[in-house]
């Protein structure tokens, strides 16, 4: 029984550092497709915020100076994606698509001369130095961690609870009836899209230099993808966005753990367990989603006719 709670208690401290890269993208998605924008480049904003993190924190040997260059990163290449669905009026899909390409190559670019080099990231707090007891705890909650914990009841108490969230909900149901009121829908898109960019470089960070504290090309491995698929499973609530990104991150702690303990699986099959659970929860829910809705209504008119 005690080898059981421990087992399961391990498996929940690895599976919220697991998840906590894609928190921090869902996160910023769901509050660009709350202004009625969908960005499925947000896999490429992952992989150049984990690119340039990481090679500022090995030159500079701050993991701090990281977080803010990959933000940094994320917010320049979302800056395309707005640039082109704002400005050019490209579909939504296409320009995601184009800037997921653009962020991959720029990473596999700049990145190659820190391929498989390794960096300290962040020291625990030598005051716990002495307290083997909470070892496991420390381990789990890393800086990234707690900041994606912290804001994610942020977000949630921003977006429901102030005039400026009420704003951006209105202007992701209806940019006509937001422009009747006075708002300038494109203005507050702007500002979801690049909210989603900076918290997908923040996301890409927190992979690179937190939790594997390396680099390697395309490392993200779809992680970018499965968080917005998994706004869907979170029905656009920030509330529901650590659960949601739980099914990845304790699917991938499970899968980790079963292969440690020697389980005569195919390691290749269980890798895809955190993309078929999620995938699973997916289906359900979109399924859901389409009976009880849930969805931006201007998210509509991008799958007009996608069945």
């Amino acid at each position: 029984m005690h080898a059981a709670v421990v087992f399961l208690a391990q498996l929940l401290l690895a599976g919220v550092r697991s998840s906590t890269p894609v928190l921090l993208v869902l996160l910023g998605e769901t509050l660009t497709q709350r202004v009625g924008v969908i960005n499925l480049g947000v896999e490429g904003e992952m992989l150049v915020g984990a690119a340039g993190g990481f090679a500022i924190t090995a030159v500079t040997g701050n993991p701090w100076l990281g977080l803010v260059a990959a933000m940094l990163a994320g917010l320049l290449l979302s800056g395309a994606h707005a640039l082109l669905c704002l400005g050019f009026k490209v579909n939504q899909i296409a320009s995601g698509v184009c800037v997921l390409t653009l962020g991959s190559g720029l990473s596999a670019y700049y990145g190659a001369p820190y391929v498989g080099r390794q960096i300290a990231g962040f020291a625990n707090p030598s005051g716990f130095a002495s307290m083997p007891a909470l070892a496991p705890l420390l381990a789990a909650l890393t800086p990234t961690v707690v900041i994606a914990l912290a804001i994610t009841p942020m977000i949630g108490v921003w977006l429901y609870k102030t005039r400026t969230g009420l704003i951006w909900r209105t202007v992701g149901e209806s940019t006509e009836a937001a422009r009747m009121v006075g708002i300038k829908p494109w203005r507050v898109q702007l500002a979801g899209i690049l909210a989603g960019g900076l918290l997908a470089g923040l996301g890409g960070a927190a992979l690179s230099v937190d939790y594997t504290r390396t680099w390697v090309e395309g490392m993200t491995a779809g992680r970018g993808l499965v968080a917005v698929g998994l706004v869907v499973v979170a029905r656009w609530n920030p509330w529901l966005a650590l659960p949601a990104a739980l099914l990845f991150g304790g699917s991938e702690a499970l899968y980790l753990r079963l292969q440690s303990l020697g389980v005569t699986v195919s390691p290749y099959l269980l890798s895809t367990l955190p993309y078929l659970i999620p995938l699973a929860v997916l289906l359900g829910s979109y399924r859901s989603a389409r009976r009880t809705g849930g969805m931006p209504q201007e998210l509509t008119s991008i799958f007009k006719g996608v069945q």
